[in-house]
């Protein structure tokens, strides 16, 4: 076990920034943290590292207690959304000057120095200043720099969202690889589902200074312990609508209902919540489980190759993800279909059902 949580909560004056936090993060697994703005991603990730101290809590590291125990004493790397380099030296010094603190031999550090370089699109830029790098290149060299250090355990908060698209995706795909080889515990902080689902591994959906779940990524994806996860895990945000179970049916409206089927069939009668992502709301029926309902057009996005619509049906607001083109007009009327077995149902408690 690389690093483990127990029982830590972070109170600022009166603010309680993490809640009763435990969880277990195994050596060598590529973890993320997914959580909107201001959920508590980088605080867990300044307590893993030794930069805060938890109020209450211990923070265990390869079986050894840490708990106060400053950055400087620990094998950590951390890298932040916002580039930090030493503005004083080139490149190559920036990346270099962990293992120089440790004395390593100057033949090795420059295979390590030229290895990471090269893998982050940097080799040509290793003799210029920070000052002559754009934002980019700036935090390639932070990011190069963590990587070179070979630490039991890196933090990553946001390291790629000041990097151009088609870099960010290259990137996305190399660092689990290139962590699995190494060995390292990898906690990466991340706003997006999206890249959550691409980095792969386990992640830990997180609320105001909660973890809601913990898991093996597609695990969590596609199976929310409750509605809040649900929530978490989805851009554009996930579709829910009250229903009310009867007669072997369930019921949105006088209109629109259908039959419940499989191991919702024994479901007890009562209400519930149904929750559905976006590219499950579609312009045609996805199967003979789909459901029309019409509504209004609020307002729509359209990308090169996506539409999204969100749209008022009933009471509620729900989103359309779908391929293509589709420009809807503001107030107009629409015909929709609910694939009704992609959905998740949740209890009263807002737990799902299995």
């Amino acid at each position: 076990m690389a690093i483990e949580l127990k029982g830590v909560t972070k109170v600022v004056g009166i603010d309680t920034h993490i809640h009763a936090t435990s969880i277990k993060l195994e050596e060598g697994r590529f973890n993320t943290l997914l959580g909107t703005t201001l959920s508590g991603k980088t605080t867990l990730l300044r307590l893993m590292a030794g930069l805060e101290r938890p109020s209450k809590g211990e923070i265990w590291f390869k079986g050894r207690r840490v708990t106060g125990v400053p950055v400087q004493k620990r094998n950590v790397a951390m890298v932040y959304q916002q580039f930090i380099n030493y503005p004083n030296f080139n490149v190559y010094d920036n990346i270099a000057s962990p293992l120089k603190v440790v004395r390593m031999p100057a033949q090795e550090i420059a295979l390590r120095v030229r290895k990471v370089a090269e893998l982050l699109q940097i080799e040509p830029l290793l003799k210029r200043m920070p000052g002559e790098l754009s934002g980019g290149q700036q935090q390639r060299t932070a990011l190069a720099r963590a990587l070179v250090k070979e630490s039991d355990l890196v933090l990553l908060d946001e390291p790629l969202a000041n990097l151009d698209y088609k870099l960010r995706e290259e990137l996305r795909e190399e660092l689990p690889k290139l962590f699995r080889d190494s060995g390292a515990t990898v906690v990466y902080a991340t706003t997006e589902p999206a890249e959550a689902l691409l980095l792969g591994g386990c992640t830990a959906t997180l609320h105001q200074g909660r973890i809601t779940q913990y898991g093996p990524t597609s695990s969590v994806y596609r199976m929310p312990r409750d509605l809040l996860s649900a929530r978490v895990f989805s851009d554009p945000p996930i579709n829910t609508a009250a229903v009310v179970k009867r007669d072997g049916r369930f019921h949105y409206s006088e209109a629109v209902s259908w039959e419940a089927k499989g191991k919702y069939a024994s479901l007890a009668d009562g209400a519930y919540t149904i929750g559905f992502r976006p590219h499950h709301l579609t312009l045609a029926p996805g199967s003979a489980a789909s459901v029309r309902v019409a509504g209004k057009v609020v307002i729509t996005e359209i990308s090169g190759s996506e539409s999204v619509i969100h749209m008022r049906v009933g009471g509620d607001t729900w989103v359309s993800l779908s391929h293509g083109i589709h420009p809807f007009r503001r107030g107009q009327g629409v015909e929709l279909f609910v694939q009704t077995d992609r959905c998740f149902y949740f209890d009263q408690n807002e737990r799902l059902v299995q």
